[in-house]
């Protein structure tokens, strides 16, 4: 019958009210079995039915507490990811894409002690037995609570192997009270992304800071953050800056290395940098982080923006062509190129020899109405969009005149962080899409909320472009960047720095480089970011401080480093990009010295 017989209207009792009718039942038995002993006068039998009860009662209480033991013993770990509650302070753990530990809770006491129960006459054998067992007692706060009334906190973020001393000393009146520290395993690596915290569990910059809330969150379940980054591709990124910032004495280094398709962060540097474990020890101009914090006029790099523009308007084509000859007077401000010997210039030939003039020339056929949009759908206009909360906004021009379009077409007269650099240049890149980095590991399949700034036949010629520039054109300036069988391609920017209202000796040097080139817009590719902040002529930088000699070949070794990490090959079969939609053969030239 079901619990409810709708033609009878029975309802079937309960499994609770059928145990407790049983329950009863049974007590019913009992207690007439009692009766009917000592009706029948037979005593004996009935102290051996109440001490049998008696017995089960026991083994029933004793069964149930071993069963809610075992229970909590064998799958407390099951209730704790609905029960646990952390403590306020508590994170959880932050861990690379591949798990390896970036930040962890590790457990740290504050030492207490309460000078009233210290029996009279031991307060100096308390004390010395302290300052023996902790060295590093403070010495005076210990004297004043011995002297003192009142429960006293001695010293704070003890290890448990120091606690263990002092706690093996068996002295009364000292107490400990546990509280998780932030720990940082790995020390100085990716400092500038991990960030830190507070004493008291809240993040003050980087991820810490960023996913502050996902962080605690997870930390009841015992559960971990997976970031975005590659601890791999991390050292290499890191280990390749601080070389190029000691070989070329730079004020600071920086880069970063992105997922084009997804906005993954798989590296992020800066420096100089600290250890999050103490930062107090470094100045604050070392917990900066200036690939998202600090604001550049970037230079030539720029020019991807200006070409991709304009080609993608039909401003121009790619056999269009510029006259080079003579500086551009705006304003009575002349712009320069670099390169001095060229005359006419083609489309292409414009952004492998990094004119000036050139970019110029084709900002102003777009005119600002064009040239606002496209660069406002970069991004370079606002703040990169990441969790990071370090992002900077840029500096822009008040209003774009013609001399403000020339300068921002090769970079100068705006100033934007690296950061929102590496995201405007994703859609160069990935098939035309703009996409936000992120510093969080992507779900399989994730899928980043973008939007289209320019066409995929664009993005592919800009591939082309800055596969030139690397190999096929004799005067491409990034030619050092070049990785053997990688396909490399990238564009440099070498910007003078401006210093008491002009432009000084100083250069801010950058390559943004791209691999694979080849492959369709939709295959693997990554963005690999070096800037150089004030580089120094070296030995065998020709007397030249300009990013083909010193942001390019760096860009270039972490290239050749981190391929295999992200699962790139050598191709060495393939190496040239082919002809470019309608491009002329170009002329005999000379390598660039940019």
């Amino acid at each position: 019958m079901s619990p409810i017989d709708h033609h009878s209207g029975y309802r079937a009792p309960s499994p609770l009210v059928q145990f407790w009718r049983w329950l009863v039942e049974a007590m019913w038995r009992v207690e007439h079995a009692f009766e009917r002993s000592k009706a029948e006068g037979r005593a004996i039998d009935d102290a051996r039915l109440r001490i049998f009860l008696i017995l089960m009662l026991f083994a029933l209480a004793f069964v149930a507490l071993g069963f809610e033991a075992s229970k909590r013993a064998l799958f407390s770990h099951f209730a704790a990811g609905v029960e646990a509650i952390a403590p306020p302070e508590a994170r959880a753990d932050l861990v690379d894409r591949n798990g390896e530990l970036l930040a962890t809770d590790t457990p740290r006491y504050d030492l207490y002690l309460d000078p009233r129960d210290i029996s009279p006459g031991h307060e100096q054998e308390t004390r010395d037995e302290l300052v023996e067992a902790l060295p590093r007692m403070p010495v005076d706060r210990l004297d004043k609570t011995l002297k003192g009334g009142r429960r006293t906190l001695l010293i704070g973020g003890l290890s448990r192997q120091e606690r263990d001393l002092v706690h093996d000393l068996g002295r009364p009146g000292v107490e400990f009270q546990e509280s998780p520290k932030r720990t940082y395993p790995l020390g100085t690596t990716a400092a500038h992304l991990i960030g830190f915290t507070d004493t008291g569990g809240h993040g003050l910059s980087g991820a810490e800071k960023a996913l502050d809330a996902d962080i605690h969150g997870a930390a009841a379940g015992g559960g971990a953050i997976p970031l975005s980054i590659d601890l791999r591709v991390q050292a290499a990124l890191q280990d390749e800056l601080q070389k190029a910032a000691a070989k070329f004495q730079t004020v600071s280094a920086m880069g970063v290395v992105v997922d084009v398709h997804t906005g993954e962060i798989l590296a992020l540097s800066s420096w100089p940098d600290f250890d999050p474990n103490d930062p107090g020890r470094s100045p604050m101009s070392a917990q900066i982080n200036q690939v998202a914090q600090s604001r550049y006029e970037l230079g030539s790099v720029f020019k991807a923006f200006t070409l991709a523009m304009a080609l993608d308007t039909g401003v121009v084509n790619m056999n269009s062509t510029f006259d080079v000859h003579t500086p551009l007077e705006l304003g009575g401000r002349p712009i320069h190129d670099f390169d001095k010997g060229d005359t006419t210039l083609a489309t292409w030939q414009v952004f492998t020899h990094s004119s000036n003039i050139g970019a110029a020339k084709i900002a102003l056929s777009a005119g600002a109405d064009r040239m606002t949009r496209y660069f406002k759908a970069y991004g370079l206009f606002n703040t990169a969009p990441s969790e990071l909360t370090e992002s900077t906004r840029p500096l822009l021009p008040r209003q774009f005149s013609d001399q403000t379009m020339a300068q921002v077409a090769f970079g100068q007269g705006i100033a934007v962080s690296p950061l929102a650099l590496a995201t405007g240049y994703t859609s160069l890149m990935n098939g035309g899409l703009y996409t936000p980095l992120t510093i969080k590991k992507a779900p399989p399949g994730f899928k980043p909320v973008t939007r289209r700034v320019i066409s995929e036949q664009t993005s592919a010629t800009m591939l082309q472009l800055m596969r030139m520039n690397v190999h096929d054109d004799p005067k491409g300036s990034g030619h050092k960047a070049d990785a053997l069988g990688l396909r490399v391609g990238g564009k440099t920017g070498s910007a003078q720095k401006p210093e008491n209202g002009h432009y000084g000796k100083n250069n801010v040097s950058s390559f943004v480089a791209v691999f694979p080139t080849d492959g369709g817009v939709t295959g693997p590719r990554y963005l690999v970011m070096v800037t150089l902040d004030s580089p120094h002529v070296t030995k065998d930088s020709a007397g030249f401080i300009t990013a083909g000699w010193n942001a390019a070949p760096t860009a270039g070794a972490v290239i050749d480093r981190i391929a295999p990490f992200v699962g790139v090959s050598r191709n060495m079969a393939t190496v040239a990009p082919g002809p470019l939609p309608g491009q002329t053969a170009p002329p005999a030239a000379t390598v660039s010295t940019q």
